[in-house]
C-alpha cells in the first residue's frame, strides 16, 4: 500500500522485452534523501503502478512487468531515459499524508488543458469513461503515482461532467515528473479505493429486494433487544 505523496524520480536506463512482458531497469538519483538500495521483493510505486524489485542493483532496481500492466497503464509506452516517479510502500507507522493508494491502475486518463495560475499549474483531465462515476470535486485521485485533490468537475463537450480539474503546486511540480504534463499527454489514473467500494455497495443495495432488506434489519434489531 502506498500514500501517494512521491519520494523520488527514477530514470529508465532500459526497457528489455521478452515476449509479450518486459524487465524494466531503473536508476535512482544518490543524494543526501535516498535510502539504502531497494531489496528484492519490495514493493516500489512506479508511475503509480505497484511492481516487485526482481533485482538490486547499486545504483537502483529491475522490475518485471506484466503483459497486462504493459497495455492498461503508460508503463508499456516507456523508452530508455523516460522519467517515472517513485514511492516505496508504507510500513507500519508511516504517516498518511495523501490518500490510501494500492498501485493498481483503473485506466490511463488524457491531460486536456494546462493553464499557469502564477507558479502553480491549473490541469484538466478526461478520465476514461467508465471511471468518471468514481470522481467527485473535493475528492482523491491518484495521477501517475501522486495523490491529488480534485478541485471540480468540469462539463465536457457532450454537456456532461466528464472532465475534472485539478491544482499542481510548485512542490509537486518539482519533484515529480508531472512538470512535463501537456495537452495530450497520457497518465495513469487510479480512483479512490473507498469511492469503488461505495459505489458497488449502492449497486448491490439497489439489486436487493426492499422487502427482504427490512426483514434483516428488523431481524437484527430483535437480536440486539431494541424491539
Amino acid at each position: 500500500m502506498f500514500t501517494g505523496l512521491v519520494e523520488t524520480t527514477a530514470r529508465v536506463q532500459s526497457v528489455e522485452r521478452s515476449g509479450p512482458d518486459a524487465r524494466i531497469a531503473l536508476s535512482v538519483p544518490v543524494d543526501e534523501l535516498c535510502w539504502p538500495r531497494f531489496k528484492l521483493g519490495a514493493s516500489v510505486a512506479v508511475s503509480g503502478v505497484c511492481l516487485t524489485v526482481t533485482r538490486e542493483r547499486e545504483d537502483g532496481f529491475d522490475a518485471d512487468v506484466s503483459a497486462e500492466t504493459l497495455s492498461l497503464t503508460t508503463l508499456g509506452s516507456l523508452v530508455t531515459g523516460d522519467e517515472v516517479n517513485i514511492e516505496r510502500s508504507l510500513k507500519l507507522g508511516d504517516p498518511m499524508g495523501g490518500h490510501i493508494v494500492l498501485g493498481h491502475v483503473d485506466g490511463v486518463a488524457t491531460v486536456r488543458a494546462v493553464d499557469a495560475v502564477g507558479e502553480a499549474r491549473r490541469i484538466v483531465i478526461r478520465p476514461p469513461a467508465a471511471l468518471v462515476c468514481f470522481i467527485a470535486a473535493k475528492g482523491s485521485v491518484c495521477l501517475d503515482g501522486v495523490s491529488l485533490t480534485v478541485n471540480r468537475l468540469e462539463a465536457a463537450g457532450g454537456g456532461e461532467e466528464d472532465d475534472f480539474e485539478l491544482m499542481l503546486v510548485p512542490h509537486t511540480l518539482q519533484i515529480t515528473i508531472l512538470s512535463g504534463w501537456a495537452t495530450g499527454s497520457e497518465v495513469n489514473l487510479e480512483v479512490d479505493v473507498l469511492a469503488r467500494y461505495v459505489l458497488r455497495g449502492a449497486e448491490v443495495d439497489r439489486r436487493d429486494d426492499p422487502q427482504a432488506r427490512d426483514a434483516r434489519l428488523m431481524d437484527k434489531l430483535a437480536r440486539g433487544g431494541l424491539i
